[in-house]
């Protein structure tokens, strides 16, 4: 491969605002997996946000990319997987792309393939051209795609109040927000000079259990949330994990008055859901240990998020405040807010 801009590079990333700036360009926040695409021939590599190779997971993609990018370019964007049931996208049918059986992954990209959403152009040809203004390398990448059903060029506007709208709207497909660009921001990798608005909102859950600390078992890593469904089962709808050192080490002396025996917990059951299990295995690190310390469900946490994924937040949770005056059997399904669906088809004809 011999590239003007050649891999691995750092995506240029976006730093979160409170609220949609003016005299931008705005996109649509895509939810999927960042990808940068290097083609040159025949030779396709797929970089990853932590830029790391991603081809081996998304052969879909590799193929799209031979048949709809020029030989000669490196593209930034965004892999996502459309659902079979929603119209949106499906993030927990993506993550099972990263698969170590190859047969499984090639299975997964027939049945189900994905998508790529491009929204930057790095090189073209022999030039480079990340010293050029956004709206050049925008201008020059809608001219390279043209329409096909698998590599998109996500919607853009210049007008403020459309981008309020698709904040709010294109929720419902499963994207997260909106991204805001200066016309002549130049590329600049693995710097936050691009803005991002996310939905912000907050639930009370209640504290089932919690991982111990990559450091050690004297400091919490994660606390498991838990909500109950209208049946008033308990179910597990994500972690919360942002906290100091210090705080993580006074958490366990703290919680350790409610850790009880796995066999009198509620999630000591083979769940088909993704419930917390002393054999479960994480898709990202082979071999990592995500067993817990079960705790009496007895203590109530409001804690921020940006949206749901199915059942589960999409993202850690943040940790707000303990909630001492809510009873845990109150901590319900009922209390989030539902986004209006959206069909991911809409989205997609935004930008053509």
């Amino acid at each position: 491969m011999d590239l003007p801009v050649m891999p691995p590079v750092d995506p240029m990333l976006a730093k979160s605002v409170p609220a949609i700036p003016p005299g931008e360009l705005y996109e649509p926040k895509w939810d999927g997996f960042r990808a940068i695409v290097f083609r040159d021939g025949d030779e396709v590599e797929i970089g990853s946000r932590n830029t790391r190779p991603m081809q081996r997971y998304f052969p879909d993609i590799v193929e799209a990319a031979l048949a709809h990018l020029p030989e000669r370019c490196v593209v930034d964007g965004e892999i996502v997987l459309p659902s079979a049931t929603t119209g949106g996208l499906d993030w927990d049918a993506l993550q099972q792309r990263i698969h170590p059986a190859a047969s499984r992954v090639r299975l997964l990209a027939r049945e189900t393939p994905a998508l790529l959403i491009l929204f930057d152009l790095l090189a073209l040809d022999d030039a480079d051209l990340t010293g050029t203004p956004f709206a050049e390398r925008r201008a020059r990448l809608e001219q390279i795609i043209s329409p096909n059903p698998q590599v998109y060029v996500t919607a853009q506007t210049d007008d403020q109040a459309v981008a309020a709208d698709w904040f709010q709207s294109f929720e419902g497909a499963g994207l997260d927000g909106v991204v805001a660009k200066s016309a002549d921001l130049l590329y600049q990798p693995g710097k936050r000079v691009m803005a991002k608005v996310k939905h912000g909102r907050t639930a009370d859950c209640v504290i089932a259990g919690y991982r111990p600390h990559k450091s050690g078992d004297d400091a919490v890593g994660s606390l498991l949330l838990g909500l109950y469904t209208s049946e008033g089962v308990l179910a597990s709808v994500g972690v919360a994990a942002a906290f100091s050192m210090a705080r993580r080490r006074e958490l366990v002396t703290e919680l350790a008055p409610l850790v009880t025996s796995l066999d009198d917990h509620p999630w000591n059951y083979d769940a088909s859901g993704r419930t917390p299990r002393e054999s479960e295995q994480s898709r990202w690190s082979a071999g990592k240990d995500l067993s817990f310390i079960p705790l009496r469900p007895e203590l109530v946490v409001e804690v921020g998020y940006d949206h749901l994924e199915g059942d589960r937040f999409r993202h850690v949770a943040q940790f707000r405040r303990w909630r001492p005056d809510r009873d845990p059997s109150s901590c319900t399904y009922e209390q989030l807010e539902e986004p209006v669906s959206y069909a991911l088809a809409d989205v997609l004809a935004a930008g053509v």
